[in-house]
């Protein structure tokens, strides 16, 4: 009785979510640093880059906000001709911001820039920077009904389309992380236009099913049917926890001594965090960009993968719903095995989210694998925002980026 009542107390805090949003990242004993009270295209600008802000609008109507680095910090860089494209995509609950919210050299936005790439950063319906449509309102149940079914099916291929228009090139480099390799697995496996334009897909934390996950998902996946009666009754569509969902679940996760502020981020919940790998002096700029908000839909959508064990589109929750959707009972499966684009993997061995056991059952299937690296230490956020970043990661991808282009004799 004592855990259902927790359980419900939970579910009344994550409806609450509306009042009492956002990470606690005040101390009245310490300045905040610049970057905490910027925009991503101000924390670019901050730190001597050029960029460009782009909307792109998909084909059911949510315009999206691309973020565009043509070159390196102060100039360098700016004159250089026929630059490669890299296309960089966040994970779940995350924004652009996650690829410049470190310093120059361990962002991977701005290393790229100064290698001198043409970085885009493409930002999902519903964050912080994707929360207009053509007809709907944000405050509208139509605005919030989608997963990532329709950010793969729609907001890909409208970016990458937009990217590869407004560049001129014929191709792009698709580097993405956790929920942006998920949707790189699913339309790179059965969009065959899109497939064309991308010429090779780096795979940060890869993400398919989600049957060994941990972390604070694990535990919501067991109330997902409670989390969507609730929500539904109360009209909350947006999914931004609660103080109190964090609270609870940092009690849960942070037993450690480890920093205050990092379990008062429900992404850290999420997806763990690695301390050797945590730069702690930019921890205050981490939390006060994340969580950027995502729908309830779907991060019930990663509820269900767990419990259904399997990389499947939305479960409408019967048969007869199912039917209405898509002409079966049961959701359809995603085939990993009709992924087109040559994919590198990189993951880890402390990964809660994207766990190694996963990752393991994804490899065999990927027809098209070429590549990938284990790093045993790591946990799933060292791909975004670890110390080690560059010289375990970014570095790498660059290589293989420039050995593509030697190959076609483009540099």
């Amino acid at each position: 009785m004592a855990v259902k009542m927790t359980l419900i107390l939970l579910i009344v805090a994550l409806m609450a979510e509306c009042i009492v949003g956002g990470p606690m990242v005040n101390d009245p004993n310490r300045d905040p640093l610049p970057e905490e009270n910027m925009n991503v295209t101000q924390m670019i600008l901050y730190n001597g880059y050029p960029v460009e802000n782009h909307d792109v609008t998909t084909e059911d109507g949510y315009i999206l906000s691309v973020q565009r680095i043509p070159y390196g910090r102060n100039g360098n860089c700016k004159n250089v001709t026929s630059k490669p494209v890299v296309f960089l995509q966040h994970g779940l609950l995350a924004a652009a911001t996650n690829w410049v919210t470190n310093l120059p050299n361990q962002s991977f936005g701005f290393v790229l820039a100064d290698k001198c790439f043409d970085v885009w950063l493409g930002n999902m319906r519903g964050n912080t920077y994707c929360r207009r449509h053509v007809n709907y309102s944000v405050h509208s149940d139509e605005f919030w009904d989608f997963s990532f079914d329709e950010m793969a099916k729609y907001d890909l291929p409208a970016m990458i389309n937009y990217v590869i228009n407004t560049t001129s090139q014929p191709y792009l480099y698709y580097a993405g992380h956790s929920q942006g390799t998920m949707i790189g697995f699913i339309e790179f496996g059965r969009n065959a236009e899109l497939i064309k334009r991308v010429k090779a897909f780096y795979a940060l934390a890869p993400v398919s099913t989600v049957t060994y996950m941990g972390g604070a998902l694990k535990y919501l996946a067991d109330l997902s049917p409670e989390i969507q009666f609730f929500f539904k009754l109360f009209g909350v569509r947006e999914f931004l926890p609660s103080n109190f969902v964090v609270k609870w679940f940092a009690q849960i996760f942070c037993k450690a001594p480890v920093l205050e502020m990092v379990c008062s981020d429900f992404l850290f919940l999420i997806a763990g965090n690695d301390q050797k790998q945590l730069n702690e002096t930019r921890v205050p700029v981490y939390v006060s960009h994340t969580p950027a908000g995502t729908s309830v839909k779907n991060v019930v959508h990663f509820a269900q993968l767990h419990n259904a064990k399997k990389f499947q589109m939305y479960d409408y929750g019967s048969a007869d719903k199912n039917r209405q959707h898509y002409g079966q009972d049961t959701p359809p499966e995603y085939n990993v095995s009709k992924v087109a684009v040559p994919t590198a993997l990189y993951w880890a061995g402390h990964d809660v989210l994207a766990d190694p056991m996963d990752v393991k059952s994804l490899m065999p299937k990927l027809p098209t694998l070429t590549y990938n690296k284990f790093i045993e230490a790591w946990e799933h956020l060292d791909f975004v925002w670890g110390m080690d970043a560059t010289t375990e990661v970014y570095n790498d991808i660059i290589k293989h980026i420039l050995e593509k282009e030697r190959e076609m004799g483009k540099s």
